[in-house]
């Protein structure tokens, strides 16, 4: 299941700026008022899009930097201190904002997104396709990563429960966490928050562009059906609460997915727009553009279900 087609804009280079994520600049067009307390790095000023309300614009500064408003600066803290984190039955998730600290973490994103995309494709070598697609997926991490605060990719990682006694497996894989070790890195996530961060092209039908937007998301082969994508679902919702975002949330499904949508709609989404059957023309799947208003208390970044019913992520 995929909350949308793989999203593929334009690539450009834009280095990192803050320390523990992936993704770092806010991509501002000069404005005559400046609010700042950090500089960021940024694509030159031709290629800036222009500072909205919402993310605290920037002044132009020469050197091909801009300066961050105090709220984007915020909402950059937020997301790197972001966890969802949900004990099941059978294992642990804790999903958070994807860091650059470690070159390893973002390898094996892009092979799991690599690999669910890959599932799709029938007429191609898996192996020689699946290589294709890490390169592809690899430049389009690097290039999103300038989006911060507006947008922001969530992976989680699983840890299963031992054999043992249920209690003291649930207080050793809290101590596990507190060390850094997540387990294997099981599901992954991209959330749009705004117009800033929304993808170039998105996928048909088109959702609006200023509202929190969910794709590209996915679960490894083989943790799928355990409730995974249930959780990463509701891990989404809960970084949009805390981000202050609107509460009207977007992502597509295609139709030929009945599990992820059966999920969607248990989770309270509903079907906004169908695609045309003139897409089949484009050798596209036909699609559903799906929408949820979002409470307006965040969820429980720590809880305990026997509820795992829907969990097949394919692109």
């Amino acid at each position: 299941m995929a909350a949308a087609a793989f999203l593929l804009p334009a690539v450009s280079p834009a280095a990192p700026a803050h320390p523990r994520l992936l993704f770092s600049h806010s991509p501002y067009r000069s404005r005559p008022r400046v609010h700042h307390v950090r500089l960021a790095a940024s694509r030159p000023a031709a290629s800036r899009s222009d500072g909205e309300g919402d993310g605290g614009g920037g002044g132009g500064v020469a050197g091909g930097g801009v300066f961050l408003s105090p709220r984007a600066l915020s909402q950059l803290d937020e997301i790197a201190a972001f966890r969802y984190a949900h004990s099941f039955p059978h294992g642990r998730l804790t999903v958070r904002a994807l860091t650059q600290a470690d070159d390893d973490e973002s390898d094996a994103l892009v092979r799991l997104l690599a690999s669910s995309f890959a599932e799709n494709v029938r007429w191609a070598p898996a192996q020689r396709y699946e290589q294709l697609l890490a390169f592809v997926i690899r430049r389009y991490l690097f290039e999103r990563r300038g989006l911060a605060p507006h947008a922001a990719v969530l992976v989680g990682y699983y840890r299963p429960a031992a054999t043992g006694d249920g209690e003291e497996e649930d207080e050793d894989e809290r101590e596990g966490n507190e060390d850094g070790d997540y387990g294997e890195m099981a599901c992954t996530a991209e959330v749009s928050l705004d117009a800033v961060g929304a993808p170039g092209a998105p996928p048909t039908p088109t959702p609006p562009l200023d509202f929190p937007y969910i794709c590209n998301m996915t679960v490894k082969t083989s943790l799928r059906r355990r409730g995974i994508g249930k959780q990463l679902l509701k891990a989404c919702e809960d970084l949009i609460i805390k981000m202050d975002a609107k509460r009207r949330v977007y992502l597509h499904c295609r139709i030929i997915d009945q599990v992820p949508f059966n999920m969607y709609r248990k989770a309270g989404y509903n079907i906004v727009q169908t695609d045309s059957i003139l897409v089949w023309l484009s050798l596209q799947k036909r699609k559903h553009l799906m929408s949820k208003e979002l409470l307006q208390t965040s969820a429980s970044s720590e809880s305990t279900t026997k509820d795992f019913d829907d969990n097949n992520l394919t692109s």
